[in-house]
């Protein structure tokens, strides 16, 4: 009964899209190679999901989802903070995400709201920003360690 997390593989998107779908999150802007998108498995089932999206120094945090039945076992945070240890060591200077309900969960993770006026354009210009996402969603940032380093 132990949870693997691993790197996605571009033939998992159908179970990444099931998933996400189930949990009423965005799937019309997947990346085709879930390049960055880590899985969590039991037993080679599909549990939970989370990815980065990179765009230069900033990335995009985004599609974190666990199955409710393996919720509060801390696998999101797990798959969170592997993410963002990994986008500290690409040299990335900070992270961002767009919530509708989980704002007050990031909150742990040290992302603090912004105005949506002070994104960079890179995430802006995301699907996810610019439309798929209401106006209404909380945008948050998290600056990284390696910030101008």
């Amino acid at each position: 009964m132990s949870i693997q997390i691993d790197n996605a593989r571009p033939e998992e998107k159908e179970s990444v899209v099931s998933l996400l779908k189930e949990a009423d999150l965005l799937t019309e802007d997947l990346p085709d190679g879930l390049r960055n998108f880590l899985l969590a498995k039991q037993d080679g089932t599909l549990i939970g999901v989370a990815g980065l999206e990179l765009f230069g120094p900033i990335g995009l945090l985004r599609s974190v989802v666990v199955k409710t039945v393996h919720q509060g076992k801390g696998i999101a945070g797990q798959m969170v903070e592997r993410l963002l240890a990994d986008a500290d060591k690409q040299g990335l200077q900070e992270v961002y995400l767009i919530t509708t309900t989980a704002d007050h969960y990031f909150d742990r993770y040290g992302f603090a709201p912004v105005n949506r006026e002070q994104v960079p354009r890179a995430i802006q210009r995301t699907r996810q920003f610019s439309g798929l996402c209401p106006s209404s969603a909380v945008v948050m940032k998290r600056n990284l360690k390696h910030q101008n380093a």
